[in-house]
């Protein structure tokens, strides 16, 4: 296995890393992600460890908290072999404190993550949204005394914008409090957004991504087919409202592209979807997820091998869009050009 820096940090964590919304999994979304029991939750744990993948992420909204609860459970006894990471901030209740990032949310959501995982410290701590209705000061302050007191290690976000992000960093600069070294994010070979705003401030600033549904919500696991019926076990059925939207006829695109890399190279289409995403710029771990077994196996295998430059191309050219203001037309002007060279992988 790759061990990568996290960010600026000198964290070093997997290539792959492990998503336990599998874990525990209860209500309309986390449900049809897997239902994993502390048994089996055991066992994949065991193979991820036994291929070097020691980051296991998840989040207080992950089946209520059951989540944590398993995962906490399946790493007894071998807290000091792994990384946990986990997110908080989104609603977890119909309390008036019951989100966001208030001092009295952050401390109190620590501690009952520090229950239910079983342990004393959090590897790293994200905040799962942005709370507009909290000065970044409270915030961060807070973050300091839980990193001071040995709770918290490592902090990051989720599902900010960038100038969410810059604002936050500013402060934390400004009053020497922790900086956030990792970005949980969204990025796949049919979510490329990331790449116009988020991605460049992560190179400058020395955030790395942590990289949450790269099988594009799974879109790319190789089942869906240009002119065929949604697979009847696919969970899109009962989930495709919670994902991001993709254009069909992009999608089919892409899946036409990966379809021939993975002839090519003797892979899968998902193993080949990873292994593009760990060649991009500022990408510290893809977090893959996996309901049993051999859905875990096959993820793995996305490792030990890159595809060629050629094919990277290719898939490239297959998932572009279009790219937004301000970043369109000034990419194609020479003078743009002179002032932002683009970030090699």
């Amino acid at each position: 296995m790759d061990y990568r820096p996290l960010g600026k940090s000198g964290l070093k964590v997997p290539a792959l890393s492990f998503g336990a919304g599998t874990f525990g999994g209860s209500g309309p979304l986390f449900s049809n992600w897997g239902t994993s029991d502390a048994a089996e939750a055991r066992r994949l744990v065991d193979i991820c460890l036994e291929a070097g993948v020691n980051l296991f992420d998840t989040a207080d909204v992950y089946s209520d908290g059951a989540s944590e609860e398993v995962l906490g459970a399946a790493v007894r006894g071998r807290r000091d072999a792994v990384l946990i990471s986990t997110k908080t901030s989104l609603p977890v209740g119909n309390g008036p404190n019951d989100s966001g990032s208030s001092r009295f949310r952050l401390i109190r959501a620590v501690e009952t993550a520090l229950h239910r995982l079983q342990t004393d410290y959090i590897d790293i701590l994200q905040l799962h949204a942005f709370d507009a209705g909290t000065p970044v000061e409270e915030v961060l302050s807070t973050l300091d005394m839980l990193v001071r007191a040995g709770k918290v290690r490592y902090v990051g976000v989720s599902n900010f914008s960038g100038w969410q992000i810059m604002k936050s960093l500013a402060a934390a600069e400004r009053h020497g409090w922790p900086r956030y070294v990792a970005n949980q994010v969204y990025y796949s070979l049919v979510g490329r957004d990331y790449e116009w705003d988020l991605m460049p401030l992560g190179a400058d600033q020395g955030l790395g991504a942590l990289v949450w549904s790269p099988l594009g919500w799974g879109r790319l696991t190789g089942k869906i087919r240009r002119g065929a019926p949604l697979p009847e076990g696919s969970r899109l059925h009962r989930t495709e409202s919670f994902a991001p939207p993709v254009d069909s006829e992009r999608l089919y695109r892409v899946v036409d592209a990966l379809d021939a890399v993975a002839e090519e190279t003797g892979k899968t289409v998902p193993q080949v979807a990873l292994n593009w995403l760990l060649q991009r710029p500022t990408v510290s771990s893809v977090i893959v997820g996996a309901r049993n077994e051999e859905q875990l196996r096959q993820n793995l295998d996305a490792v030990g091998w890159n595809l060629t430059q050629e094919q990277i191309t290719r898939l490239d050219r297959a998932s572009a869009v279009a790219a937004p203001y301000p970043y369109y037309p000034y990419h194609q002007q020479e003078g743009f050009a002179r002032l932002n060279p683009p970030m090699s992988n």
